[in-house]
């Protein structure tokens, strides 16, 4: 039987995050340049999207690039920005076939001129689009993300705005990037590593993490099948029992 058949759709994570890991690393195991690697994964984007576009996956985020990996050889960084302007404009049309809205979060004010222009315009072409949301994560690190939160908040209480006693879970997450998103409920990284890699943080508190040793170019949509039926057989208690859970 497909893997794809044995996953209930009634039963789907909302939202999938994705670390696409391993990208250097598989180029190296072929005696190749890291951003031959970088190039092989555009295909596992692609495929992964179409993917959960096909399973009935509403928002899909992939941590593209994060605000240490600036700090990579000046070489490698021109390339993944110059890979990423490519990309986009090869990959725009592939959105819109598929219904497919793309989303960026990060510090985008970072990005060279040339790549923040194009991801701009595929943003405003797919806004539109309704079958899923696709989160590019790009020079993010959550704790950016959570500092800049608290940097808003500041902002508030001190022009009166706000209260500080006012100030709670629901008021933290609609200050950060991803405000307009629900949480994940999954979150998938490629290549054996099994750490978060300050991806998130806050909104993984409660998803279920998978972890593979494909390395991302390997990676296809039935092995986002095979995460998501894994999930399916996870129980999910949110700090109940699983007598609570029954009885609920």
């Amino acid at each position: 039987m497909d893997i794809k058949d044995t996953i209930d759709k009634t039963k789907l994570p909302e939202h999938v995050a994705i670390i696409m890991d391993g990208n250097g690393r598989w180029a190296k195991e072929r005696g190749q340049l890291r951003v031959f690697g970088h190039r092989n994964g555009v295909a596992a984007v692609r495929d992964t999207v179409e993917g959960a576009v096909e399973i009935g996956i509403k928002y899909l985020t992939l941590y593209a690039f994060s605000t240490e990996n600036w700090n990579r050889p000046k070489l490698e960084v021109s390339a993944l920005m110059e890979l990423l302007v490519n990309t986009i404009n090869k990959e725009t049309k592939t959105l819109m076939d598929n219904g497919v809205k793309l989303n960026a979060i990060g510090n985008l004010n970072q990005l060279p001129t040339k790549c923040f222009a194009r991801l701009n315009e595929a943003m405003q072409k797919t806004a539109n689009n309704t079958n899923c949301t696709l989160t590019l994560a790009l020079s993010y690190s959550a704790r950016w993300e959570i500092t800049e939160a608290v940097r808003q908040l500041a902002k508030k209480v001190l022009s009166g705005e706000i209260n500080p006693d006012d100030i709670d879970e629901n008021q933290v997450a609609r200050h950060l990037t991803t405000c307009d998103i629900p949480d994940p409920e999954l979150m998938i990284r490629t290549s054996g590593e099994q750490r978060i890699s300050n991806y998130l943080l806050w909104q993984l508190a409660y998803a279920e993490l998978y972890f593979t040793d494909k390395m991302w170019p390997e990676f296809r949509r039935n092995d986002l099948f095979e995460a998501l039926a894994t999930y399916q057989n996870r129980e999910r208690r949110f700090g109940l029992t699983s007598e609570q859970l029954v009885k609920k």
